[in-house]
């Protein structure tokens, strides 16, 4: 049997590889998609003071700080069971939305776009954002430098730092904004709207205006149906900071619809020995395996995720995107994996629409921006849409307000099952009779890159053992020595 190993994959967030292993003829066997990272934050935030937990858990990842400083601040309002203040939640969700303009840039342009703008089997050495900027030109890279840099200013003015905010707090925020801030925030939304409006240009010109692309997104190499998840508003509207999780079937159906506090009625995890990542799935479904279908209770939080679980966007421009996108793909739900992409610039568009939204809000600058608990700390949790899915964070403490135990659900952990299969299957249709190059390689690693995984988040600590197997090689390569603790 012939062993292909893809490490590292690259691309993003943390670190992992890929196993594909073949038959006799050369066909795919098997595939393995392994995490070798273990964080461990589950356990050391044991002990430490509730009210650190918005700081501590956005040291999880330098990438999307912001989406466990919401989860955990609205985690920390429910342990004390305080209600924040309208303006203490606009600011937060003015932040958030600043974040997610940035970090859906990164992916579609750094991650995600170099795949689609230079062709998947380009020479590896152009297949990156200098090759990226190199075909569209300066001015292109400019502007995405441009946008991260305004929303980082965004998160720096109101979460008091560029990296890992620091203001939010149990009963709302440390700080509000000033009207100069405020001024200054809305014009960088403009032009944040002006942006994902031109990266909707970028992606229809380069993308849908190349059969060939449109071809293997719609192709079934890339296709899995699944459920869908994302947060919605009372109308079951796309939202990223607040509502209730809808949940719909691959029929399009919903299934079921909870609130934070009930997460665990409905989704259970898991493990598996040769990844440190867990395959979450719905409870009430139940886990029949790494297969996908209405029996199976694998579910999929993505942004194509979000799309497929609500009744459309909250704003105007992002609602028409959104028509566009269903019409152009032939209805809901849409099970294509790689039209994530073109769902993850309509989400730019919106969360940019909202930013100006929130900035032009007359209560965004009103001085009553905390409560002050008063209630005895217990239980918490809260959810948020990070950029990668679904995340929840629960909190139990004791009557000190001291933590004694953490749950996480991390965005990425969600999609965990659904890449596993799509690689599987990205890898089977792929390649055949033995013959595998960099090109075909690339167009595996395109099956997990969608989704936008950031495994450094979404690997768990399991209590006691910490599983290590260490491989030493000599000069030429050779491996000399296996060592290994709590590894069958």
């Amino acid at each position: 049997m012939q062993r292909i190993t893809i490490d590292p994959i690259t691309r993003l967030e943390g670190h992992g590889k890929i196993e594909i292993f073949l038959n006799e003829e050369g066909n795919v066997a098997n595939t393995y998609f392994q995490i070798p990272e273990l964080r461990g934050f589950e356990r050391f935030c044991v002990g430490r003071p509730v009210e650190e937990m918005p700081l501590l858990t956005n040291r999880i990842c330098g990438v999307c700080p912001e989406a466990h400083h919401m989860a955990a601040a609205k985690a920390v309002d429910a342990v004390y069971h305080v209600d924040i203040p309208s303006t203490a939640k606009k600011l937060r969700e003015l932040l958030y939305m600043a974040f997610y303009c940035t970090d859906h840039t990164t992916h579609f342009y750094a991650l995600g776009g170099p795949d689609f703008i230079m062709g998947p089997d380009a020479p590896v050495a152009e297949r990156n954002i200098l090759g990226v900027i190199h075909k569209v030109g300066l001015e292109i890279g400019g502007k995405v430098i441009q946008m991260r840099k305004y929303g980082h200013n965004v998160v720096e003015i109101i979460g008091g730092r560029k990296v890992h905010p620091c203001t939010s707090i149990p009963g709302g925020m440390t700080k509000g904004i000033t009207e100069e801030q405020r001024k200054e925030i809305e014009m960088m939304g403009r032009w944040a709207v002006e942006f994902a409006q031109f990266s909707l240009k970028v992606f229809n010109d380069i993308v849908l205006g190349n059969k060939a692309y449109v071809d293997l997104i719609l192709g079934d190499i890339y296709t899995h149906r699944t459920y869908y998840m994302g947060l919605v508003d009372a109308n079951n509207k796309v939202n990223f900071y607040d509502g209730k999780v809808r949940v719909v079937a691959p029929d399009g159906k919903e299934y079921v619809k909870y609130e934070a506090k009930d997460y665990a009625a409905h989704i259970a995890e898991h493990v598996e020995p040769w990844t440190y990542l867990k395959f979450p799935y719905l409870k009430n479904v139940g886990w029949k395996g790494l297969v996908d279908g209405p029996e199976s209770g694998i579910y999929m939080a993505t942004p194509l995720s979000r799309l497929n679980a609500a009744d459309g966007m909250a704003t105007p421009l992002a609602q028409a995107e959104y028509e566009k996108f269903y019409a152009t793909l032939q209805g809901k739900p849409v099970h294509q994996r790689l039209a994530i992409h073109w769902a993850r610039l309509i989400e730019l568009l919106y969360a940019a629409e909202h930013w100006v939204e929130l900035a032009t809000d007359p209560e965004i600058t009103s001085p009553n921006f905390h409560t002050v608990p008063t209630e005895k700390p217990t239980e918490g949790i809260g959810i948020v849409e990070a950029p990668r899915g679904t995340l929840t964070h629960h909190y139990w403490t004791d009557e000190r307000g001291v933590v004694t135990k953490v749950n996480l659900v991390v965005g990425t952990t969600n999609n965990n099952a659904p890449i596993t299969m799509s690689i599987k299957k990205a890898a089977s249709s792929l390649i055949k009779n033995g013959i595998v190059n960099d090109g075909l390689l690339n167009m595996v690693e395109m099956a997990f890159r969608a989704y936008d995984p950031c495994f450094g988040c979404a690997t768990h600590s399991l209590p006691g053992q910490m599983p290590l197997q260490v491989t030493i090689h000599d000069a030429d390569g050779n491996p000399v020595n296996v060592l290994k603790q709590f590894v069958d």
